[in-house]
């Protein structure tokens, strides 16, 4: 059964929120664009390691950003920014194509309809290679698998060559808390997560047009999620499957 892309009763936090802490270096701020809020992280992978994580040393599903935040800092490190990435399973197990420090770990999904949000196609793949971030469409993702060091897979596609996803209504009641992927440039990658529901014309606009990118990914709704310390966030309203992360220093 999957867990992600569909309507949930609203959650209730399961993680008090953290105090703001500085980083300086990882622009985040709650933008307006149209009238709407939506919490934004940059990344320029230049300066920031960006890290795919699911599952701790035993084989288990990290489940919440508090537990692999623990994790990284008995290794020295720390999470900086993170938040769900992309559609999982029940038993917490990636939906569509998994690939972590170069090791694909699920496969390519290439189902063309089961009634959920992955299957709205095209849906498409965030990815990390060596000449920087993309996000392509699914069908597109052999190109390019023998050069990619990340990968997530997701649906549907918010932005495609600079336009909307086909089947996104204006008028749409269909209104969620979402969370999704852009890239920017190939050194640069935007997260956002609306701070109130909205539909995916909505999220996709401010994709498209607030935030400039060429090609952007749904990850999630409804249950979706972000840590984010300068913004005072330690969001819990599900376990986790997957999770995309800014991991800095001590």
């Amino acid at each position: 059964m999957l867990l992600g892309g569909c309507p949930a009763p609203k959650p209730e936090p399961g993680s008090p929120p953290i105090e703001p802490a500085a980083e300086p270096d990882l622009p985040m701020a709650v933008e307006t664009y149209d009238g709407r809020k939506f919490a934004v992280c940059r990344v320029d992978l230049r300066l920031q390691e960006l890290e795919l994580f699911w599952q701790d040393d035993q084989g288990l599903p990290f489940r919440t950003f508090s537990a692999l935040d623990g994790w990284l800092r008995a290794r020295g490190r720390r999470l900086a920014f993170a938040t769900n990435a992309g559609m999982y399973m029940e038993d917490l197990r990636p939906v569509g194509l998994y690939v972590q420090h170069g090791r694909q770990l699920r496969p390519l999904n290439r189902s063309r309809g089961d009634g959920s949000n992955f299957c709205l196609l095209p849906n498409g793949v965030f990815a990390l290679t060596g000449a920087g971030a993309v996000v392509v469409e699914s069908s597109r993702y052999p190109s390019i698998q023998a050069d990619t060091s990340l990968a997530t897979q997701s649906g549907p596609m918010l932005v495609i060559e600079g336009e909307l996803h086909p089947k996104f209504r204006q008028g749409s009641t269909s209104r969620l808390i979402r969370n999704g992927v852009g890239v920017v440039s190939p050194q640069e990658v935007v997260f956002a997560i609306a701070e109130e529901p909205v539909n995916f014309h909505e999220f996709a606009t401010f994709f498209r047009d607030g935030l400039r990118c060429a090609n952007a990914l749904y990850l999630d709704g409804a249950i979706s999620g972000v840590y984010a310390p300068a913004l005072g966030r330690n969001d819990a309203f599900a376990d986790y499957g997957p999770m995309l992360g800014v991991v800095a220093g001590p």
